[in-house]
């Protein structure tokens, strides 16, 4: 089954660097991953180095990939040909890197996909006519339809209304452990982060503030140097771990924690 680790990456554009000397243990097969940060981290920079979409130094580890294709990056922006039916755009993701030959096999798991995120009605629709959330769907679709061994979902629900988000974190998780996945996912929303991940990346200030599992990782103290927020966490009555912010911290003890 396949493992992933970092070693020292980083990646920027041009001359700007963004991120340096990533180092991570090593992520295994089943594992769901959290990356998160404040806004502008480098959270998408990292995914992009990852798939290699930009260069920069360190190296990217897979033991036990099946294929060169393992890997899979959905950005946050899905845009893909508006003249194409969701269907069709779909398809074509299922085809990339191999024959555009369509398969028995291709039309069935490109009709299963999108039966799965529930969104098997839009198949005939232009993608140019969904709505933003429908296209990040669509999005989800087109990198579920790869079967990819390691799988990179930049904000996937930013545009979902609430069932969603649940609807398809719920799928995230559930796949990633009946398929042998690894998913590194970037989330804003620190309990779906506590609710569906096992394990946590903090990308802060250029590089990997912490990483392990998120139980460990999603502290108060961590809410405090990260995210300058007062913070608690507390279990509900189901026993489900959950994110209470009391408020900011003041100004002068911003300074203090980044000083």
């Amino acid at each position: 089954m396949v493992t992933l680790r970092l070693d020292g990456i980083g990646a920027g554009y041009g001359a700007s660097r963004i991120l340096s000397d990533i180092t991570t243990p090593t992520f295994e097969a089943g594992e769901v991953v959290a990356v998160i940060g404040p806004n502008g981290a480098g959270k998408s920079t990292l995914f992009k180095r990852i798939a290699g979409l930009l260069p920069g130094p360190g190296a990217v580890w897979l033991q036990g990939a099946a294929s060169a294709l393992a890997i899979c990056y959905m950005p946050q922006d899905t845009a893909c040909n508006t003249a194409l039916s969701v269907f069709e755009a779909v398809m074509l993701a299922r085809k990339q890197g191999s024959s555009l030959r369509v398969s028995e096999r291709d039309l069935v798991t490109v009709d299963e996909t999108l039966a799965v995120l529930g969104i098997a009605a839009l198949s005939a629709r232009s993608v140019g006519d969904l709505s933003g959330g429908q296209r990040q769907l669509v999005g989800i679709a087109q990198a579920l339809v790869r079967a990819p061994e390691i799988l990179l979902m930049d904000e996937p629900t930013s545009a979902l209304d609430l069932h969603r988000q649940v609807e398809v974190l719920s799928l995230v998780r559930r796949l990633a452990k009946e398929r042998n996945m690894i998913i590194l996912i970037a989330l804003h929303d620190l309990n779906q982060v506590l609710r569906f991940s096992d394990q946590a990346m903090v990308i802060a200030e250029g590089g990997l503030h912490a990483c392990g599992a998120v139980e460990h990782i999603v502290t108060p103290s961590l809410l405090k140097s990260v995210y300058q927020v007062e913070a608690r966490i507390e279990a509900c009555s189901r026993g489900q771990r959950h994110v209470i912010v009391d408020g900011m911290v003041p100004p002068t003890q911003v300074l203090a924690i980044t000083a």
